[in-house]
C-alpha cells in the first residue's frame, strides 16, 4: 500500500506516519512535509519518485501529474484502468493525507499583501483531495488530524470499511468547499454578488431545538472579512446545557447591548427586552431593568455589558432567571449565583463596534434573505423637531434611550421610557396602535411624564392620542407617513414634543 502525505498543519502527523510505516505502508511526501517527517526518523519517499519529475515553479507544481492522479483515480474494478496504469508504469495510491496552505490564517492577520494572499492559495492540495474523495470506494482521504487515530485503528484491524471512507470523503469535499469560499470572500468586491456560498462550522450539538421533538445544532459562520463570531467566545460557567432558545436570546442581547456604551442591563424574553436600564451603578441598572416588567422577567435571560459585581449578583439572586450573559463575573458573584444549579452563567464579551462587513442572513423556504445589519452610531442620531414644542434636555435623553431600545424589539415596536429605564414595550403586533396599548398597559401610571419611541411611522393619529391620554410628553419616530401632518397636529394639541429621525428600524 502507498500513502501520499502533503500537509500544512503538521499536528499529529509524526505519530500517524509512524503508524503507517509500522504497518508496512510506503509514505510519499512533498518538500516541507518530507523534511518534517525525516526529522523524526520516518522513512519517507519523495513525490518525484512517483512522477519522475522535479518540483517546479518554487513548489507551485509538485503533485499535478498523471502518475499521481492516475494512481488515485483508477478504478480497481476496471481492467482497462489497471491496464493503463501498467502500460505507463503508474502505481496505485491507497491513502491521501492532505490539509491546505494556511490561506484563511494568512488573510485573517490583517495587513497582508495581495501577492502574499495569492501565494497561500493551494492548488495541488485541493486537487489531490478531490481526486481521492471522488474515488472513495477505493481510497482513504484524510483532511482532519482528528481522524488519524481512528484510521490507524481500522488499518491495524485490516480494513477501512466503505462507510468510513464515504464519511471521510464527505468531510474532504466540505473542507475544500469552505477553503474555496474563504478565497471567494477575500476576492469579493460586490456586497451582493450573483453567486455566493456561506461557510459554516459546527460549534456544538444542542439538547433540542425550540421544542423537544426538534433536533438542533449551533453552527458559526466562517468569514475572512469579518471578525470571529462573538458566540465562538461563549464560555458556560454554571447550569444546565445551553439551549436553542437561550442562544436566540443571547444573540438578541448582543444586538441590543451593542448600542450602549454605559453600564446597561437588559432582561430578555422571547428575543425582546421586557426590561432594560442604564446606570453607572450596575446593581441599580439591574433593578431598573427588573422594574420594567417584573412578571415577564421571571424565567428570562439577563444580559449585561459589564462584569457582574457582588451587589448586582445579590439582587439577581432574589428572582428566578434561566440564564445570565456577561463579559465576566467577580469570584464572589460566581459563588453567589453558582448556588442555583439551574441558572446558566454565560461569559461572553460584548462588542460595541458596528460593522457593515458581515451580512445578516434569514432562512426562508428554499433560500436566504441577505441584508446589511441595521446599526447606527451616536453621530448618526440627528433627530428633527417637528412639533411646536421642542423636547427638553431630559426628554431628549430619554428619547435617545428609547430609540436605541426600540431598534431591538420585534415590529410593530413601541417602547416607553423615563430617564434611562424601559417602562413598557409593545412588540410584534399586527397593528401599531395595539403595540401602543400594550406598552402603555405595562407602563401603567409610570407613563405619566415618560417618552415613547416607535420603530416606524404612525399611519394614523390614534397611537399618539392614546399616548397623550396616559401622560406621555414626547415621541420619537421616523416620520414619513402621508398623514404626518395629522399626527403632528394631535401632538401639538396635547402640547407634546415630537422628533423625526428619518430612519426606520423594522425587525420582523
Amino acid at each position: 500500500m502507498k500513502a501520499i502525505i502533503s500537509i500544512s498543519n503538521k499536528a499529529g502527523i509524526a505519530q500517524f506516519a509512524q503508524g503507517l510505516q509500522d504497518l508496512g505502508i510506503e509514505v510519499f511526501s512533498t518538500g516541507g512535509t518530507k523534511k518534517a517527517l525525516e526529522a523524526v526518523n520516518i522513512n519517507v519517499h519523495s513525490i518525484t519518485e512517483l512522477t519522475g519529475f522535479p518540483e517546479i515553479l518554487d513548489g507551485r507544481v509538485k503533485t499535478l501529474h498523471p502518475a499521481i492522479h492516475g494512481g488515485i483515480l483508477a478504478r480497481r474494478d476496471n481492467s482497462q484502468h489497471l491496464a493503463a496504469l501498467a502500460q505507463h508504469h503508474i502505481s496505485l495510491i491507497d491513502i491521501v493525507v492532505v490539509n491546505l496552505y494556511p490561506f484563511i490564517e494568512t488573510v485573517s492577520k490583517g495587513q497582508v499583501s495581495l501577492d502574499e494572499a495569492l501565494e497561500n492559495i493551494d492548488i495541488g492540495g485541493p486537487t489531490l483531495i478531490r481526486s481521492a474523495a471522488k474515488n472513495f470506494s477505493a481510497i482513504t482521504v484524510i483532511v482532519d488530524p482528528k481522524d488519524y487515530d481512528a484510521v490507524l485503528k481500522k488499518l491495524k484491524q485490516g480494513n477501512i470499511d466503505l462507510d468510513t471512507r464515504k464519511n471521510l470523503a464527505q468531510k474532504a469535499f466540505q473542507h475544500v468547499a469552505i477553503y474555496d469560499t474563504a478565497i471567494s470572500q477575500y476576492l469579493r468586491q460586490e456586497k451582493f454578488p450573483q453567486e455566493m456560498t456561506i461557510a459554516l462550522k459546527k460549534d456544538r450539538m444542542l439538547r433540542y431545538g425550540e421544542n423537544p421533538h426538534q433536533k438542533a445544532s449551533l453552527y458559526l459562520e466562517q468569514n475572512v472579512n469579518s471578525p470571529q463570531s462573538i458566540l465562538a467566545k461563549l464560555e458556560q460557567l454554571n447550569g444546565p446545557e445551553i439551549s436553542f432558545t437561550n442562544l436566540l436570546d443571547i444573540d438578541a442581547a448582543i444586538n441590543i447591548l451593542k448600542n450602549f456604551t454605559v453600564p446597561t442591563i437588559a432582561i430578555l424574553k422571547h428575543n425582546n427586552s421586557c426590561g432594560l436600564s442604564s446606570h453607572n451603578n450596575l446593581a441599580q441598572a439591574y433593578l431598573g431593568a427588573l422594574s420594567g416588567d417584573p412578571v415577564a422577567a421571571f424565567g428570562g435571560v439577563i444580559a449585561s455589558n459589564r462584569v457582574i459585581d457582588p451587589d448586582t449578583a445579590e439582587e439577581i439572586n432574589k428572582t428566578h432567571f434561566d440564564a445570565i450573559v456577561a463579559p465576566g463575573y467577580h469570584d464572589l458573584s460566581l459563588q453567589l449565583l453558582g448556588r442555583k444549579k439551574n441558572l446558566r452563567l454565560i461569559k461572553l464579551p460584548v462588542d460595541n463596534a458596528a460593522s457593515e462587513d458581515q451580512l445578516e442572513f434569514r432562512h426562508i423556504n428554499g433560500g436566504f434573505l441577505a441584508q446589511i445589519p441595521d446599526f447606527f452610531t451616536e453621530s448618526d442620531f440627528n433627530p428633527r423637531v417637528v412639533s411646536d414644542r421642542e423636547p427638553t434636555e431630559t426628554e431628549l435623553s430619554a428619547l435617545r434611550f428609547a430609540w436605541k431600545v426600540v431598534k431591538g424589539v420585534k415590529s410593530n415596536a413601541i417602547t416607553i421610557a423615563k430617564g434611562q429605564t424601559l417602562l413598557g414595550i409593545g412588540a410584534g403586533q399586527p397593528s401599531r396602535v395595539a403595540s401602543v396599548e400594550i406598552a402603555l398597559k405595562i407602563a401603567g401610571d409610570r407613563a405619566q411624564g415618560a417618552v415613547l419611541a416607535s420603530d416606524a411611522f404612525f399611519p394614523f393619529p390614534d397611537g399618539p392620542e392614546l399616548a397623550a391620554a396616559k401622560g406621555i410628553t414626547a415621541i420619537i419616530q421616523p416620520g414619513g407617513s402621508i398623514r404626518d401632518n395629522k399626527v403632528i397636529k394631535v401632538v401639538n394639541q396635547h402640547k407634546m414634543a415630537m422628533v423625526f429621525t428619518g430612519t426606520r428600524h423594522f425587525r420582523h
